[in-house]
């Protein structure tokens, strides 16, 4: 049983303010595996003034001092990673494997992208007479999701250190167990006294509150489209920076010349990692209609591959969704599909057979869907591909662009001439071609309803940094 009753505060694990318990349920089990305390805005105020005072010395620190932080950082982290892995494998189901390799693997990604992208980043140049300096912005509010949560935590944490920022990190109260661990690691490896701050509570009530607060600097929000926009009309009074990943509905478009099984296949195993859970999933399979058919065969003997079970049990490749709530919107959203005129080709409602616990989802794959069906327009968020065919490529390039979110895209191609073209025509931040996996040193970020940020290598330490001009900074020649 873990308990995380406690806050990080000020270097410290202090009793927070709030005495409200949150039970953290194991998706896998539906059981209890731990409690926090949900916080208050009096919590948030207390992390805040700590994040305040360490900033006025945190900010002067030497890119060597940072360094150096970063590097005892990665020391602790790689040394506590089964231990990261564990705990993310309870609170949000992943299977082992994937908890180890990509869930907490990503975290080590991020420090060690900081790291090097600190040592390179030019925080002062001289154009003309003028100096431009790039200094920390300040105390900043983190709110991270439930989905890849040391993954979204770190990108966010260790470019702040990076540049000199303090912060105070509100996780998801799904998924709080491995934010703790985290904060254990950032304490082991000597992060000073209210650089880094963890209050526990609800985004009504912390993340309103850090959002409002007149103290922080900037809010950086990874999660809802829905859940960004309260976060960014909260901050509009004191105009702070709003940096925000948000949700996605990407379409994967697979030209005529493309090898289509292996195409197919690739498309519907990434659509199926993490349980679906991925904000810029290859949601929407866009086919030839001429090969829509062959398409639809490939991808049903693909989608029938995956082992849904217990995450901790030997050849389980997918676990649960995170959480009650996601799995009846999910189920919700399936039979929707069905009532709107989409086949179903494998998968469906319901949980897979014998699994009569936990929030277990079928991996499913609609066919004959339309992309004005509600399977086509919603972010799902499970294991759920739909596949629309279409007449050319201008109409796919139309199909995949009619959509509020602009988070991902994919296009295969046998030319790759074919696939650059393609991808400039996508109003998306991201295009993967002919299964090109993420880019950990690639900005990582959205148009239009996916967000206004970019994380993720050198632009994910951008975020955190004001800009300064000083004139007459030196005499002109």
């Amino acid at each position: 049983m873990y308990d995380f009753r406690k806050f990080f505060i000020n270097g410290a694990w202090i009793a927070p303010a709030g005495r409200r318990e949150h039970a953290v349920i194991n998706p896998a089990t539906e059981e209890v595996i731990g409690h926090i305390l949900n916080g208050t805005a009096e919590d948030v105020d207390t992390a805040v003034r700590a994040a305040r005072t360490a900033f006025e010395s945190f900010s002067q620190t030497s890119r060597e001092e940072r360094i150096q932080l970063l590097t005892r950082i990665i020391e602790v982290f790689k040394a506590n990673m089964p231990r990261l892995a564990k705990a993310i494998s309870d609170e949000m189901g992943a299977p082992m494997k994937l908890a180890l390799q990509a869930q907490a693997g990503s975290g080590l990604g991020h420090l060690m992208t900081a790291l090097a992208v600190l040592k390179e980043f030019e925080f002062e140049q001289v154009r003309g007479t003028t100096q431009i300096r790039h200094e920390p912005i300040g105390v900043c509010g983190l709110i991270t999701p439930w989905n890849w949560p040391i993954n979204q935590i770190t990108c966010k944490v260790a470019p702040a250190l990076a540049v000199g920022c303090t912060m105070i990190l509100k996780a998801s109260e799904a998924s709080p167990l491995s934010a703790h661990v985290l904060a254990e690691i950032l304490a082991e490896a000597g992060v000073p006294a209210g650089v880094f701050n963890l209050v526990d509570g609800p985004g009504s009530v912390i993340g309103e509150a850090m959002s409002r607060h007149p103290e922080v600097d900037m809010m950086s929000f990874t999660g809802s489209t829905r859940a960004g926009v309260q976060v960014a009309k909260a901050a509009a009074d004191t105009v702070k920076r709003v940096s925000q990943e948000l949700g996605g509905k990407s379409a994967n478009i697979i030209l005529e010349d493309a090898d289509l099984t292996a195409a197919v296949k690739n498309g519907v195993m990434s659509m199926m990692s993490n349980t679906g859970q991925s904000c810029n999933a290859p949601s929407r399979m866009l086919i030839p209609a001429k090969l829509y058919d062959e398409a639809v065969k490939i991808a049903k003997a693909v989608a029938e591959k995956p082992v849904v079970g217990d995450p901790k049990a030997e050849g389980v490749t997918m676990g649960p969704v995170s959480t009650k709530k996601q799995f009846e919107k999910i189920q919700s959203l399936i039979e929707q599909g069905i009532k709107e005129g989409a086949t179903v080709v494998v998968g469906g409602p319901g949980k897979p057979a014998g699994l009569d616990k936990g929030y277990f989802v079928k991996p499913t794959v609609f066919a004959n869907v339309t992309n004005e069906m509600t399977i086509a327009r919603e972010e799902i968020f499970g294991p759920v591909l739909v596949m629309i065919p279409y007449k050319d490529e201008a109409d796919a390039i139309r199909i995949a662009n009619d959509t509020v979110y602009g988070l991902s895209g994919y296009v295969y191609s046998g030319n790759i001439e074919n696939a650059r073209r393609v991808a400039a025509k996508m109003r998306t931040g991201m295009v993967h071609l002919n299964g090109a996996p993420g880019d950990i040193g690639a900005p990582f970020g959205g148009y239009k309803q996916s967000g206004n940020g970019r994380e993720w290598g050198q632009e994910g330490l951008r975020e955190f940094l004001e800009v300064k001009a000083v004139m007459g900074y030196s005499s002109a020649k």
